[in-house]
């Protein structure tokens, strides 16, 4: 009897792991950066306000930040509304977001925890259609 494969790097052998993080997404990390997207197009939603702006750059990555404030409860419920924000980001913005355009993500207290992630998806389109003026 032979014994079973080990596993490579952690995953069967002969299988790719899907990536952690979408690959056409960057993370904004710099203060200014969410300032430049506050001063800039706005689209409320019931689950999170949605801000954008074009960078005017040759750049074609699409970058987007995440925030949620104290407001939004302690630091259990702000990562748990953070972690939805990325994933519905991942969702939408990574298919229907703009090259050279930054977005930011604005959780809502209560609402973004609660609220059906099917209901928030689609809530991101609308919100992109109306910050791109469409």
């Amino acid at each position: 009897m032979t014994p079973p494969e080990a596993p490579v790097d952690g995953h069967e052998a002969g299988h790719e792991a899907p990536p952690a993080v979408s690959v056409c997404l960057e993370t904004l990390k710099k203060r200014p950066d969410f300032l430049a997207c506050a001063r800039a197009r706005k689209a409320p939603a019931p689950a999170f306000l949605l801000q954008g702006r074009d960078r005017r750059d040759d750049d074609t990555v699409v970058r987007v930040g995440y925030t949620a404030s104290k407001k939004v409860g302690n630091a259990v419920a702000r990562n748990r509304a953070k972690r939805r924000l990325r994933e519905i980001a991942r969702a939408v913005i990574a298919d229907e977001g703009r090259a050279g355009w930054d977005y930011v993500l604005v959780a809502r207290p209560g609402s973004t925890v609660d609220r059906d992630f099917d209901a928030m998806t689609t809530d991101l389109r609308a919100a992109l259609a109306r910050v791109h003026g469409q």
